[in-house]
């Protein structure tokens, strides 16, 4: 999603709240549960979950193995449902070619470094790159060149179209009046 003028251009940044990590959050903690209650079970010898029976299960060392794994996989979907909560990595990129400022911001994990944002001159645009990787998993990052500094991601590594990605890329130098590169 994108707002723009004439001299202002804003793009929103969906972060890390999308329906993907949430069903996996829950997966994730549901079969965490589940290996945790059966590893348990045979240390105890009683069923907790009837449908689950742990009686072929010695505790030594499967159920130990299990509850080990159960912990694992609860300390990992607590992680998910925090960064979803969090909404880490949502944020915008403001562009202002009136004042010739840009400023890209994002949230991170809370702490004192909570609010990630970068502020930049425009004159100091040199470019906007697109860096394509093809394979199993294929990615597109949006990127700009700015002089004296590293280049900076405007987007994640998006499994978008080349086509769509090269007209983003095309729209934004065309708006900050820059080169593209990376094509």
């Amino acid at each position: 999603m994108s707002s723009r003028t004439k001299w202002i251009q804003v793009e929103f940044i969906r972060g890390s709240r999308t329906f993907v990590n949430l069903c996996w959050a829950c997966i994730l903690v549901c079969g965490a549960t589940g290996f945790l209650l059966v590893g348990f079970s045979s240390c105890i010898g009683k069923d907790l979950i009837p449908i689950l029976s742990s009686n072929q299960i010695t505790f030594l060392p499967q159920g130990l193995v299990m509850c080990f794994y159960g912990i694992a996989g609860l300390f990992l979907g607590l992680y998910l449902w925090c960064t979803v909560f969090w909404n880490v990595g949502s944020g915008y990129n403001y562009f202002d070619r009136r004042k010739g400022i840009s400023s890209i911001f994002r949230w991170g994990f809370p702490g004192k470094n909570r609010r990630i944002q970068i502020r930049l001159v425009l004159g100091d645009v040199e470019a906007v790159g697109l860096r394509n990787q093809e394979g199993l998993f294929p990615s597109r990052i949006l990127y700009l060149k700015v002089r004296g500094r590293q280049s900076i991601p405007l987007t994640r590594g998006e499994n978008s179209t080349p086509e769509y990605m090269e007209e983003k890329a095309a729209e934004l130098a065309r708006f900050l009046r820059v080169s593209i590169e990376g094509f």
